[in-house]
């Protein structure tokens, strides 16, 4: 049996692909779907948390603007939390839980495990005053630098900032709404009904054939020569797997089979679960893919030392999302693009 490649020896030998044929699935989680924290749901309903918070010395704040988070001006890159005391009066609220372990806050103040965080939206005309733009990362820049406590932190504090943006008014009858819950729902101020932030799945299929080859597509949107795996909304009354099929059979005009659940991870632009999978074409199907020229304009298979000859030639989806992972799941190693992946 060969063994594979390190990604040393690939660096220095071109021929040296660092991958087996049909990579087992690592171990480690997709980038976005690191968490290290206690949710603690239940404290979220307690009538006297938000003023046992505001007065607990080790509670932390991270603060939300615009979908970024603000981190501390040190290396290596962490959130900066600051004491509730510290930071103007926010807009909105939202309780994320409690840390699991001791640790330090970006000033070097120890907080013991147990240590309340909350996320705060704060008005735009005090959002500038705690720190210089280049200290407000979105979470596609900055993800995957940080710890599986502060990613997680900013994972969710960046999601739920993105339900309250879109509904201070009720879905309903077009009152104003309240928050509710620690920032975990809100309240129709005329009708009492109540809302919960809500979460899209979508199917993300990484499609091979019997060689193994990678199917590959690029998006009608997208800049030339951008490629990724391929993805889309479940209906409503849809399977998962159902859903892998038909996505695939629309976009690209293949029949898949063996559909194989790989992993998730929140997808907050602005509200996705990503759920991934692997599909394999029928046996004895056709394996010439026809894009559907709407949503997708143009589809490859690659092996794996044909992608591996093409990363200065095609952009591949950037290093935190799922898509990424699922690439280098199947190649066995690291991809490492000389092509940016534009999210603008």
């Amino acid at each position: 049996m060969s063994v594979p490649a390190s990604p040393e020896q690939a660096a220095s030998d071109p021929d040296a692909a660092p991958h087996p044929t049909r990579a087992p699935l690592a171990a480690e989680a997709p980038p976005l779907a690191r968490e290290h924290l206690d949710r603690d749901a239940v404290g979220r309903t307690d009538p006297a948390r938000e003023a046992a918070f505001d007065a607990d010395p080790h509670a932390r704040v991270l603060v939300v603007r615009d979908g970024r988070v603000l981190v501390g001006a040190g290396a290596p890159e962490s959130l900066e939390l600051r004491h509730p005391s510290a930071l103007p009066r926010p807009e909105v609220r939202m309780y994320l839980g409690r840390t699991l372990d001791a640790s330090t806050d970006a000033a070097g103040e120890p907080l013991p495990a147990g240590s309340p965080v909350e996320a705060w939206v704060l008005a735009d005309a005090d959002a500038p005053t705690l720190g210089h733009d280049d200290r407000w990362r979105g979470l596609r820049s900055v993800a995957t630098v940080l710890d599986d406590r502060d990613a997680g932190l900013a994972i969710q504090a960046v999601a739920l900032a993105n339900w309250h943006a879109t509904h201070a008014f009720c879905a309903s009858c077009g009152s104003a709404t309240e928050v509710v819950t620690a920032g975990w729902a809100r309240r129709c101020l005329a009708e009492d009904r109540m809302r919960f932030p809500r979460t899209d799945p979508a199917v993300i299929v990484i499609v091979t054939d019997d060689d193994d080859r990678v199917l590959l597509g690029s998006n009608a949107m997208w800049e030339q020569d951008r490629f990724s795996v391929l993805a889309g909304f479940v209906e409503p009354g849809e399977s998962l797997e159902a859903a892998v099929v038909r996505e695939i059979a629309e976009e690209t005009g293949l029949q898949v089979d063996r559909v194989e659940y790989l992993g998730s991870q929140p997808w907050p632009f602005p509200a996705s679960l990503m759920l991934a999978f692997r599909a394999r074409v029928v046996d004895g199907a056709p394996v010439a893919p026809v894009p559907d020229g709407e949503e997708i304009v143009e589809l490859r298979w690659f092996d794996r030392t044909e992608l591996r000859g093409a990363l200065g030639r095609v952009a591949l989806p950037g290093e935190t999302s799922i898509a990424r992972w699922m690439l280098e799941q199947w190649y066995g190693g690291p991809l490492a693009s000389s092509l940016p992946w534009s999210t603008s």
